[in-house]
């Protein structure tokens, strides 16, 4: 016994004469301990499938796709290969989670805004609305608003008609397609007024930290975003016509050519990730105008702000420090339980390629692992993007 304690004192003493081991040593063993893990499955893996005789890699993702794809941003076909076929379905699922994202955030924060209006009218809408959305399954409102409303549209010939230039029916619903020429210009003006924006919201804050003076950013920003691309629109003659939807009948089949196509499955599957996630922005966001302090209105009232200036200039400023980490996690929910799709047919990355493209190949090993990194890239860089608004919107000690 007396060995024993000799022995560990002077590891004891050892140990704190060198700190570091202290810190990096238990790191060390759980990356050891990990590596072990990833290897063992890993060697467990390949040995039974080269017991099967079955061939590992990525080479397959060069090898024709063989089928084809309802809905794409990009051009394909069945003669394009698996890589571009994940490419369609990484795009498609970026495009839905993008919108989910939008919207969702749009109407979380009207919502949440309005649950603490004193009209109790309003309030208790939004209080039904939080209540409805958010306790039903989401795969149930996508199943309704798909089978229940979209798929109830009537067919190509019956179409419905809004403004003689829109149509919906059962297969989409159609708008006409924007058109330009000389589109470079366009773009640079994009560009030049961004950066104009940028500069002027830059100085308009830092003479408002400075004088107190608040200049009308929204307002001013949108006449420069107009005047600039105005500009080079007619510096650069800029053209803009549109091409509208058709009806045409093949084979006594009817179906619109030309404009813009969106199909249900988009619009079911974009309308339910945003009116879900909204309900829970809509809490963070109550949450976080709840936990500022009642005296930092009762202060800005009595300078003679009106309650839209302190909502946006004392409230929501500080609320964002709250409303922020809630958010992300919510950004993170949607962009995952974009995968839901798949129960509707939406060609997004799980349908295209961990579903028909698995199928056909049976690179399981394979697919599902670039699918599961493809979910782990998006969810980092939507982390580390809001981690970084976080940090540029906390308080700043003086």
């Amino acid at each position: 016994m007396k060995i024993l304690s000799k022995t560990l004192n002077k590891i004891n003493i050892f140990l704190e004469n060198n700190p570091k081991i202290t810190i990096y040593f238990p790191q060390f063993l759980i990356i050891l301990v990990l590596t072990i893990i990833i290897s063992y499955f890993s060697l467990n893996a390949s040995t039974n499938m080269a017991a099967r005789g079955i061939e590992t890699g990525f080479a397959f993702l060069k090898n024709k796709a063989s089928f084809d794809i309802q809905f794409s941003l990009i051009e394909f076909d069945s003669n394009d290969s698996y890589a571009r076929a994940y490419l369609v379905g990484l795009l498609n699922t970026l495009l839905v989670s993008g919108i989910g994202i939008f919207f969702a955030t749009v109407i979380g924060f009207f919502v949440g805004i309005i649950r603490l209006s004193t009209n109790i009218l309003a309030s208790k809408v939004a209080e039904a609305y939080i209540e409805i959305f958010r306790n039903i399954p989401l795969l149930l409102q996508i199943f309704f608003w798909y089978f229940a409303v979209l798929r109830l549209l009537p067919s190509s010939e019956n179409s419905l008609i809004l403004f003689d230039f829109v149509f919906a029916n059962i297969k989409g619903i159609y708008v006409p397609r924007f058109v330009w020429t000389n589109f470079n210009f366009l773009t640079y003006g994009l560009v030049v007024s961004i950066l104009a924006i940028y500069i002027f919201r830059f100085y308009s804050k830092k003479k408002q930290d400075l004088t107190g003076v608040q200049v009308p950013t929204f307002t001013t920003s949108l006449i420069i975003f107009v005047v600039i691309n105005l500009l080079f629109i007619i510096i650069g003659n800029v053209g803009l016509s549109l091409t509208y939807p058709v009806l045409e009948t093949n084979r006594g089949i009817h179906n619109y050519s030309g404009g813009v196509s969106v199909i249900p499955e988009l619009i079911a599957l974009a309308f339910s990730l945003s009116l879900y996630t909204s309900t829970f922005i809509a809490e963070c966001v109550r949450a976080g105008i709840l936990g500022i302090d009642k005296g930092q209105k009762e202060a800005a009232a009595s300078i003679g702000l009106s309650k839209s200036q302190i909502l946006k200039l004392i409230v929501i400023p500080q609320a964002l420090r709250i409303i922020i980490p809630p958010v992300t996690n919510q950004y993170l929910n949607l962009t995952k339980n974009s995968s839901l799709a798949a129960a509707i047919a939406y060609p997004d990355i799980v349908l295209v390629f961990a579903g028909t493209a698995l199928m056909q190949t049976g690179k399981a090993i394979e697919i599902v692992s670039i699918t599961m990194l493809t979910y782990l890239t998006l969810s980092i860089s939507i982390s580390l993007f809001m981690n970084w608004y976080n940090k540029k919107n906390s308080l700043t000690e003086r």
